[in-house]
């Protein structure tokens, strides 16, 4: 089991930055990527960046560019550094884990970008 917990979420202002992290525990060996989803109201889940365990990265075209996401060097941590976000960016984020084919997810933190 891998247990996945969101941090950093809030409110921010349109051209502003905030940086969202994820803690992973349990059974954390061999998790092959983790990343972040987000789900806005009333649209489905999506996918916003990936990290696989090689470091190579994986980014939704409307982010590229403006998000950065990175591991800590412990490798159970991801970061997601959301720049100049847009107000289409509000969503709740969640963090995705995959280990052996089995998708893990948190909670969810809830970000709010003003216009």
């Amino acid at each position: 089991q891998v247990q996945l917990v969101e941090s950093g979420g809030g409110l921010v202002q349109a051209g502003g930055s905030l940086r969202l992290s994820c803690a992973a525990s349990g059974s954390i060996f061999s998790i092959a990527s983790m990343g972040w989803y987000r789900q806005a109201p009333g649209k489905q889940r999506e996918l916003v960046a990936a990290i696989s365990s090689d470091g190579s990265t994986n980014y939704a075209d409307s982010v590229e560019g403006r998000f950065v996401i990175s591991r800590g060097n412990a490798k159970n941590t991801v970061y997601l550094q959301m720049n100049s976000p847009k107000p289409e960016d509000t969503a709740v984020y969640y963090c995705h884990a995959i280990r052996y084919g089995i998708n893990y997810w948190g909670k969810g933190t809830l970000v709010t970008v003003s216009s």
